[in-house]
């Protein structure tokens, strides 16, 4: 499949019917691509009010992420620049504490298609746990915490980062380090991502 394909896969991407079984709602894939993009960003999967717009990142969770890239949302939503291909690309769903996890059919199906089309991304970017064994797989660290405090082992390939979700504002105020010295670190390697001539 060539680069000219990859707007037939995104429409079989959200057309997809694999997981309808086991979502609460009928599905509603959300993912944005196109073959130039430089920067990828690799999250979870949908949340509810993402689900209801269909636009990714499209919630308070997006407004910090954007916040931490430095991208105003002209950039972020402009898909010859920025893809994002979230882990799974349904809302699983609410579950005890949260949002149940991706379901774990998504990946493994669509990313290796969409990653061959893909041939300019100069950095990903691996939000969340889920995210960052998918692909570092067994050279994740025990915690996310330590692979966010080791991101300069992935690069210049990959970037981990924790989840932007206001949910997890214990574990920004006990990890002040994070915003102190790895959030300027990401926005000067997002910003050379997308200026870095080819």
């Amino acid at each position: 499949m060539t680069k000219s394909k990859l707007p037939q896969l995104l429409a079989e991407i959200r057309s997809c019917q694999t997981c309808v079984a086991h979502l609460p709602h009928a599905p509603r894939p959300v993912v944005q691509a196109g073959a130039n993009a430089r920067l990828l960003i690799v999250g979870q999967a949908p949340g509810r009010l993402v689900h209801e717009t269909g636009i990714p990142w499209n919630d308070p969770s997006g407004d910090r992420l954007r916040a931490w890239l430095g991208l105003a949302p002209d950039v972020f939503y402009d898909e010859q620049r920025v893809a994002i291909v979230p882990t799974a690309f349904c809302y699983p769903g609410k579950g005890k504490s949260g949002d149940l996890p991706p379901r774990a059919e998504c990946a493994p199906l669509w990313h290796a298609p969409v990653m061959a089309q893909l041939r300019d991304v100069r950095l990903t970017l691996l939000i969340g746990r889920y995210a960052q064994q998918f692909y570092l797989r067994e050279n994740c660290k025990a915690t996310l915490t330590e692979t966010v405090a080791a991101y300069e082992q992935y690069l210049p390939q990959y970037f981990p980062l924790p989840h932007p979700s206001p949910r997890n504002r214990l574990w920004f105020k006990a990890n002040g380090w994070f915003e102190r010295d790895v959030v300027p670190a990401l926005k000067k390697l997002v910003a050379a991502a997308l200026t870095e001539k080819v």
